[in-house]
């Protein structure tokens, strides 16, 4: 065995594979610049870190389960009548310092004005940080912890979402829920509260969360979690799905 392949055969040994396979291109470009021994080190020690980091933003990613992609960089702030934050706003949260604090977030406002797009935004960069998130529907997490006891594809996912940095509660209000749901939905806010953060996204008010949530006692315990660290947002202007409405003729000669 030759000593490139015994030195291989030991980084392996030790995990360290992506090392393992760049070294001969490494050491082949080392010799033709005059890298020291502890320039090669370093280096193969960076490429070998960069390739985990990687790894582990491709698995965070994975595991979030975004709708979509979507960065705060592609939002348009300036668009016509929109108002509620700003792209100063979002730079600073975007800063993620509200999230070693478990502080919360609320995107309010009609559908249509980019809260769920905000919030994947702040999700991504939470992910390029090397926070753990989990981006669910209230009516996808409803369905997950009514199943949880028997489906074991449910009880894992609820882990993963309890076991995250940040978890991205969306459409919240869209539909109502019964009794049973309000009681898990309370019993899952007040286990997060002030472990993990929540972004938490709805088109309706708080003066509106009884009505669809049908007990003024839980809403009021719920709220309470949410809103005592909590930056609200309340979104207003025209939605932009109006705005950039397509047909099936878009593109045609008229």
């Amino acid at each position: 065995m030759s000593e490139l392949a015994k030195v291989q055969e030991l980084l392996r040994y030790l995990n360290l594979n992506e090392s393992a396979a760049k070294l001969e291109d490494m050491l082949s470009s080392a010799a033709f610049k005059n890298n020291t021994p502890l320039e090669v080190i370093r280096t193969l020690l960076e490429y070998e870190s960069e390739s985990r980091r990687e790894k582990g933003r491709i698995k965070r990613t994975k595991a979030a389960a975004f709708p979509y992609w979507e960065t705060i960089e592609s939002f348009d702030f300036n668009r016509k009548g929109f108002r509620g934050i700003t792209k100063l706003h979002m730079k600073q949260l975007s800063e993620l310092t509200w999230l070693e604090s478990a502080f919360n977030i609320m995107f309010l406002g009609p559908p249509g004005l980019g809260k769920t797009r905000l919030s994947i935004g702040l999700g991504i960069k939470a992910i390029d940080a090397g926070y753990n998130v989990a981006f669910v529907t209230l009516e996808q997490l409803m369905q997950l912890l009514k199943t949880e006891e028997i489906r074991t594809k449910s009880s894992r996912r609820v882990k993963q979402i309890k076991n995250s940095d940040l978890v991205i509660l969306d459409e919240v209000g869209f539909l109502p829920i019964s009794r049973q749901e309000v009681n898990k939905l309370y019993e899952f806010i007040n286990e997060l509260y002030m472990k993990t953060s929540i972004i938490l996204t709805s088109n309706k008010g708080f003066e509106e969360w009884s009505e669809f949530l049908g007990d003024s006692v839980i809403t009021a315990a719920i709220l309470d979690r949410l809103a005592h660290q909590c930056e609200i947002f309340t979104l207003e202007g025209p939605s932009w799905r109006i705005e950039n409405r397509k047909t099936i003729l878009d593109g045609l000669e008229k």
